[in-house]
């Protein structure tokens, strides 16, 4: 039963967030709210709405396990396995700005969560933990981080209003503003509970199998969540268009460690005890290993032979975590 909750949950919390999504695109459209802060934050954080709502409902179950785990795990299966995948289908470049600003970005944030969850490295403290002031911490970073992106494209308004409109699209436009709030406040409390399901089912399933909360969270929570991500990468690809899928994959992996993170641990500390520093370890190498593409192979883009060692890096980090 719990194999058939955990798939119900899964497709009602993708489902609500892509509704919620359109829905909040479309009131903020009728509100003349720009397309450029609609898709930086609206568009942003409706995509990671998944990882938030699974992070935030672990953390108030006392599931710190589970909260890291997501964002560990959906940060590693962004890198190695969507833009793998997507490298393997077609080739894509990076751009200057990807290159100075954003994966190098993603290394500090990746590197500085994982030195700031890793307590018992210190003499005397016995748990690893995100507190209240660590969360504060990572939310800071995050605004700061958005307010450098806005000051970096208005110094290119022409191409920020390009980038913008695409991201701002919405199926609901033009909808009824009571029909849009009905969606929206439908689709929250879809979110909520496709979360909660989803979340207690894969607790049991983990039980079941023997395994640690913090393994199921890296591999099938982290992977269910990421499909969003997923899908658009391999539908970007096959259009032609596989450079959309890196912007995706940059920004999420930013919003899961700065926002989402920040966002559960200010709610309510996180405390961890099958979280293992190789996991963050794992995921600073392929933050590493993203920008490694800027200068191997062919420079600044990440061919199909990049793309089978990153796929092929996560299927052998996946059988590690099976066996361990």
């Amino acid at each position: 039963m719990d194999y058939l909750l955990l798939v119900v949950g899964l497709g009602m919390l993708l489902l609500a967030a892509n509704y919620l999504v359109d829905s909040s695109v479309a009131i903020a459209q009728r509100a003349k709210i720009s397309n450029f802060i609609i898709g930086l934050t609206i568009v942003g954080i409706g995509t990671s709405a998944p990882e938030l709502f699974i992070s935030v409902s672990s953390a108030l179950k006392d599931s710190g396990d589970i909260a890291m785990g997501n964002v560990l795990g959906s940060n590693i299966a962004n890198v190695l396995l969507i833009l793998g995948a997507t490298a393997m289908i077609m080739p894509f470049s990076i751009e200057r700005l990807q290159r100075r600003r954003d994966i190098p970005f993603v290394i500090l944030a990746s590197l500085f969560v994982m030195l700031i969850a890793n307590d018992s490295i210190v003499p005397g403290i016995k748990y690893n933990t995100l507190n209240r002031l660590d969360g504060i911490v990572l939310l800071i970073m995050f605004i700061g981080y958005m307010c450098w992106v806005i000051v970096q494209k208005g110094k290119d308004p022409k191409r920020a209003l390009e980038e913008a409109d695409e991201e701002a699209t919405t199926s609901l436009a033009g909808k009824q503003p009571w029909l849009l709030w009905g969606i929206a406040v439908v689709s929250l409390v879809a979110l909520i509970f496709g979360g909660n399901l989803f979340l207690d089912s894969a607790k049991n399933l983990a039980r079941a199998w023997g395994m640690s909360e913090a393994v199921i969270a890296i591999t099938i929570v982290a992977v269910g969540t990421s499909l969003p991500e997923l899908v658009t990468a391999i539908i970007a690809a096959s259009k032609h268009n596989p450079q959309l899928a890196l912007g995706n994959v940059i920004g999420s992996n930013i919003f899961n460690l700065l926002m989402i993170l920040g966002v559960a641990s200010t709610v309510k500390p996180l405390q961890f005890v099958d979280i293992n520093i190789w996991d963050y370890v794992v995921m600073v190498i392929s933050a590493i290993m993203l920008y490694m593409v800027v200068l191997t192979f062919k420079k600044d883009k990440m061919d199909r032979v990049e793309g089978v060692i990153f796929f092929a890096a996560y299927v052998g980090y996946t059988i590690y975590l099976l066996l361990r």
